[in-house]
């Protein structure tokens, strides 16, 4: 791939009409001068004269913290789901692993669509679907038709993803764009952190329907403002990578499908197709194959799907790697986290949930100045000790847990993970973004988002082998008061006798998280250096 086809060239709006309509010149049959500056970092032309673009980040903000917020609250709700709807286990995980699957797979191609036309139509397209399928969830009379309605809202939720990112690189000066990426990151962290609480709450009140309905609300007012503030920007039409997306698609789905998927058939036969037999290792397999078709075709591609020049900025492709083990992180805590609040400390759901308050009260807090730093302080110092404390800070819960642990124990280590979210989801989203050029904005921020939802997709999975294998080694040891199943499906506080043994076994799974902060760590002492920008 050449230089010009890597730089690309900036759309301009069509003078006559007034409306922005990129188009990606052949080199072939336009030889002559460009019709439009090349695009850069800095350059943030085609937008509305005295244009600012903090109201605009704010209206996608809602409809991003919606979406994040949705991603765990639906946790809490799952035993009320599952009575209510009297269906079983497995369709209650489906609930949950529809909306991933169906959020995670198509979000390379949600990247493109903001490049081809304009951020502000895909995230409007996106909200759309994301607030009706809410409602259908609320309104579900079956756990099949949740499930469906789930699969459209985890679609919509992929839409909207990747143009928050792409807005703020394309709309806010170099300069201000650490600043822009920390409220992105504090907010996105903080949501993702709440959700159960809200859920809780929600639950306790008005009924597992009501962690869908509240989006309704929220869904409108989102819709409004981003229609109103968010500008449209020029497009960068290009022909469509079909094979590219085909190949993506499948491979992210057998990938997550069979990481998702894999305890419940014990890691073995999923099912006989005729004399072949279909199991969770195959299907794993055959999508990482899929994956490495994929990334070879994308080198053939005229015009791929995922750009691999993005790859070639260091930072951009360690921040990938980052941000993956943050999404493993932040996904494998909470199960054991919340299973230990209930089933040991004996906390209600609302209860179990409040833990993080600190922690999100902390994040919100110290985004902010973070972000102002990441305008002016090597990367390096800033994520690494975000990812130094994380880590630290779940060593240290997981040390902790046990029979007797009292809630201000739980306190002091959550609250210091809040303060290195803070110095991690902004500072490295803008790391990631920094370099960009704008015509491939929407297609990183695709790639950013894709990289995180797998990491919290392998997060989910190893984790929950972890924690049975912990569950069925502690309790055997126990002499079999109990069998492993029981105590981990049980409804409320255990028995005292077995509370101490269930809390070590999620203490040393919250281990594994933190593992994957200090991969995290490593990782970024390889960022470069980038010299530090000054207000103008």
């Amino acid at each position: 791939m050449d230089h010009d086809q890597v730089a690309g060239r900036q759309a301009r709006p069509d003078v006559a009409g007034g409306a922005p309509v990129g188009r990606q010149p052949d080199r072939a049959a336009d030889p002559g001068p460009t019709t439009g500056p090349t695009p850069t970092p800095d350059d943030t032309s085609g937008l509305p004269p005295g244009y600012r673009p903090w109201p605009a980040l704010w209206a996608m903000l809602a409809g991003i913290f919606m979406i994040l917020l949705d991603s765990t609250i639906v946790s809490v709700a799952a035993d009320a789901i599952w009575v209510d709807l009297e269906t079983d286990l497995n369709a209650v995980v489906w609930v949950t692993s529809g909306y991933l699957l169906a959020y995670v797979v198509p979000l390379l191609l949600a990247g493109q669509l903001g490049d081809m036309f304009g951020p502000k139509r895909p995230y409007l397209l996106g909200l759309l679907l994301f607030t009706a399928a809410s409602v259908w969830c609320g309104l579900s009379p079956t756990a099949e038709v949740l499930i469906a309605a789930r699969v459209v809202q985890g679609l919509g939720a992929a839409l909207m993803a990747p143009q928050t990112m792409a807005v703020i690189t394309r709309t806010f000066p170099r300069q201000q764009r650490g600043t822009a990426m920390a409220v992105w990151g504090s907010v996105a962290g903080v949501a993702i952190l709440v959700g159960p609480l809200a859920g809780g709450l929600l639950v306790d009140g008005l009924g597992w329907q009501w962690v869908f309905f509240i989006n309704l609300p929220l869904g409108v007012a989102a819709f409004v403002a981003a229609t109103v503030l968010v500008p449209t920007l020029p497009t960068h039409r290009q022909r469509v990578d079909y094979p590219g997306i085909a190949l993506s698609g499948v491979g992210l789905f057998l990938v997550a499908f069979g990481l998702q998927q894999g305890q419940r058939y014990d890691w073995g036969l999923v099912r006989e197709v005729g004399p072949v037999p279909i199991t969770v290792w195959s299907l794993i397999g055959t999508g990482v194959a899929t994956l490495l078709l994929f990334v070879w075709w994308q080198t053939r591609a005229a015009h791929p799907l995922m750009t691999l020049a993005l790859f070639r900025d260091r930072n951009f492709a360690l921040s990938n790697v980052a941000v993956a083990c943050m999404g493993f992180s932040i996904t494998g805590m909470a199960v054991p986290l919340m299973l230990f609040a209930q089933k040991s400390m004996g906390l209600s759901p609302t209860g179990s949930a409040a833990l993080l308050i600190p922690l999100a009260v902390l994040a919100g807090a110290l985004a902010l100045p973070a972000g102002k730093l990441a305008d002016r302080v090597h990367p390096r110092y800033l994520t690494g000790f975000g990812f130094a404390t994380n880590a630290g800070a779940l060593f240290w819960l997981g040390l902790v847990t046990g029979d007797d642990t009292r809630v201000g124990t739980v306190l002091a280590p959550l609250a210091l993970v809040g303060v290195g979210n803070a110095f991690i989801w902004g500072p490295l989203t803008a790391t990631a973004n920094r370099n960009i050029p704008l015509r491939l904005a929407g297609a990183g921020s695709g790639v950013y988002n894709t990289t995180r939802q797998v990491g919290a997709v392998l997060g989910s999975a190893a984790v929950g082998v972890l924690m049975q294998h912990q569950v069925e080694s502690r309790f055997g040891q126990s002499g079999g008061t109990v069998s492993a199943g029981a105590a981990a499906q049980s409804t409320g506080p255990l028995p005292e006798v077995l509370r101490g043994s269930f809390a070590e076994a999620m203490g040393t799974s919250i281990f594994l998280p933190a593992a994957a902060l200090v991969l995290g760590f490593v990782v970024v002492q390889f960022f470069t250096h980038t010299e530090p920008t000054h207000d103008v």
